[in-house]
């Protein structure tokens, strides 16, 4: 039989000022059993915990940022101190005094230990802690709440190496589960209501023994240069031009995928050749802009050139070989 899973979001809790017991306001308005997983949004800790600001909201975002990831005009993406990347640092100005913004928790997954060890020690219960806040997603519209602060919880369920019942065998299937439990738990709190608090009952396989709290809501971001998406479209050709971001970019690319970039840039305009870990191209058309875009194009891919002349001067030499080895 399988177990169902149930999301209790209480009213009634008021609201959250500055130095405010945010376990002892989860604890008078919820009740918790061993296994359970309570959620707690960003904004209640943010209050709890004094970033409240006044003032220049967009100064706000930029000592959050870390670097820009993509600009659309007055929309900022950035990566923050945290690691997250969102929409304007993740400041947020509603269910606040007009004027006023919220930075987001200078450390939730501390914020997360914290709460779960004093409901722990004032209850004896062991919990595992989510904070929770909107953001939104790559690709789709809208928004959703993700985890930006774990305790006592497996943050990802590792399928690697597991079966299906078709017989295939899974190898990257790692469901960011508590991502998906901050999606529940918003189902039942809403957006405009005054619910900061949930508990969700019925994964208790997902709550770690008492004194272990894991990795972490750490865990599910990725490092630069491992993801896939480190730039925007229009900032990923403007770094590599520039010349700079070039962690985020990743580790040099494979030479024959290099090669193949290349032959796209050139089109017509010469030939190229990969062995090994070097990459030669003749440029039959010296007279245009080829090696300029070479080069930005080798640096975003982990490159780097050396250019001579070609023979009788007709053309040009380019040698590419990866930045680091």
């Amino acid at each position: 039989m399988s177990t169902p899973i149930t999301v209790i979001a209480p009213d009634g809790v008021g609201e959250v000022g500055e130095d405010d017991d945010l376990a002892a306001l989860v604890l008078a308005s919820c009740t918790v059993a061993d296994g359970d997983i309570v959620t707690i949004t960003s904004k209640v800790v943010s209050k709890a915990e004094g970033r409240r600001r006044t003032g220049d909201r967009a100064a706000a975002v930029a000592g959050e940022t870390v670097r820009v990831v993509a600009r659309r005009g007055p929309t900022l993406i950035v990566r923050t101190h945290l690691g997250l990347t969102m929409a304007a640092a993740g400041i947020d100005a509603s269910n606040v005094t007009a004027g006023d913004h919220l930075l987001l928790p200078e450390d939730p997954d501390r914020t997360a230990r914290t709460v779960r060890a004093a409901i722990a020690e004032r209850t004896g219960v062991n919990v595992a802690v989510l904070v929770t806040d909107t953001a939104g997603r790559a690709w789709r519209n809208g928004q959703s709440d993700i985890a930006i602060g774990a305790a006592g919880l497996v943050v990802l369920e590792d399928f690697a190496g597991r079966v299906d019942p078709y017989g295939n065998s899974l190898a990257v299937t790692a469901p960011a589960v508590a991502d998906e439990l901050a999606g529940a738990a918003e189902l039942a709190a809403g957006k405009l209501s005054t619910r900061p608090f949930a508990v969700i009952s019925g994964r208790p396989d997902l709550v770690l023994p008492p004194g272990e709290d894991g990795p972490g809501a750490a865990a599910l971001i990725r490092e630069d240069g491992e993801d896939l998406f480190g730039f925007g479209s229009r900032e990923a050709v403007l770094n590599a031009l520039a010349g700079t971001g070039h962690d985020v970019f990743g580790s040099p690319a494979p030479a024959d995928d290099f090669a193949t970039a290349v032959g796209a840039v050139l089109h017509d305009a010469g030939r190229v050749e990969a062995s090994g870990q070097l990459v030669s191209v003749t440029v039959t058309d010296p007279h245009r802009d080829h090696v300029a875009r070479l080069e930005a194009l080798a640096f975003a891919f982990g490159w780097s050139a050396s250019v001579s002349a070609g023979e009788g001067s007709h053309g040009l030499d380019i040698t590419f070989q990866p930045t680091c080895p």
